[in-house]
């Protein structure tokens, strides 16, 4: 399960303790600018919980110095050992702009940084003068007896790209299908070990009409500025053909099987059928994006257990 931005910080404590209870594997906690932080909300769940993993999604690049990062999450892995997953992406641009952080370079820096944290995990002494990271004789005194993997939450073709040459593996964001996972791992080479996280939208609903309707303000904000997940959609181009002509009542009644490629969205049936097709695509885990209501996704922790105890 995801723990959305929005929700309040307090929050995490019954939301981890729930899944841990409920036999879940792992719970995501969101860092966006300028909402709730990940290190800090992801140490509570831990602390709280005794097999639950939990993921870092994401941790932008150059909001923290690599040194800094790979420190934080060395000491989350030693709390932990074996229970944490890191996700650092570009982070929106506009967000790094806001704070004076942006790059004139997103993809070189990326690499920069990824590539110095999984050193700096692994227990190496990181010496680089690249074109935005620089360190000199920098080592943790500490490094994690159980390396966490290092994920690139990232969506275009040259990011996947380097996802597959210097990450562990990759977290796709909510809107991806399917197809946009065999792209994803296409992308960046299909190397051996790579792991795919995925997040994807919750709406468990036995009326199929009624959870098309509530989603579809969701479908159609994907559509109105895509991204390479929506675009890989088989019928991407239909369903804007769609939404242009009828706005949101063109998107509601798409057929059923358009709708399992875009999320866990229906019943139950078309909620497994959505997951399973991710897994076949490849994704090693699925995350569920919840309500954006707290209270929402509190009905939601027992629709994640439900749907956990029906995929073992």
């Amino acid at each position: 399960m995801c723990f959305d931005r929005s929700f309040p910080p307090a929050a995490i404590v019954e939301f981890a303790e729930r899944l841990d209870l409920g036999g879940v594997d792992q719970l995501w906690v969101i860092e966006d600018c300028f909402y709730t932080a990940g290190i800090s909300l992801a140490a509570t769940a831990l602390a709280r919980t005794d097999r639950l993993e939990v993921g870092l999604g994401i941790l932008p690049a150059v909001a923290r110095n690599p040194a800094i990062t790979a420190m934080e999450i060395a000491t989350l892995a030693e709390l932990a050992p074996g229970r944490v997953l890191a996700g650092i992406g570009h982070g929106v641009q506009d967000w790094m702009d806001q704070m004076g952080a942006r790059t004139p370079s997103p993809l070189t820096t990326l690499e920069e940084v990824l590539t110095t944290v999984r050193a700096l995990l692994a227990g190496e002494t990181v010496d680089v003068e690249g074109r935005e990271v620089a360190m000199r004789g920098v080592a943790l005194d500490r490094p994690p007896t159980v390396v966490p993997p290092v994920l690139a939450g990232v969506r275009g073709p040259k990011s996947l790209a380097l996802a597959g040459r210097v990450c562990d593996g990759v977290v796709l964001a909510e809107g991806a299908g399917p197809t946009y996972v065999r792209e994803s791992i296409a992308h960046a080479g299909d190397p051996d070990g790579f792991h795919v996280s995925v997040f994807t939208a919750l709406c468990l609903i036995d009326d199929a009409p009624t959870a098309h309707r509530v989603m579809a303000p969701f479908v159609a904000g994907l559509l109105e500025h895509p991204q390479d997940a929506i675009r890989a959609h088989p019928h991407f181009d239909e369903m804007r053909e769609r939404f242009a002509a009828r706005g949101v009542d063109g998107i509601v009644d798409m057929p059923a099987e358009w709708w399992i490629d875009v999320g866990a969205i229906g019943d139950m049936d078309a909620v497994m059928a959505h997951v399973g097709a991710l897994a076949d695509a490849g994704a090693g885990d699925v995350a569920l994006f919840p309500g954006p209501d707290v209270d929402i996704a509190r009905e939601d922790l027992d629709t994640v257990i439900a749907i956990r105890g029906a995929v073992r």
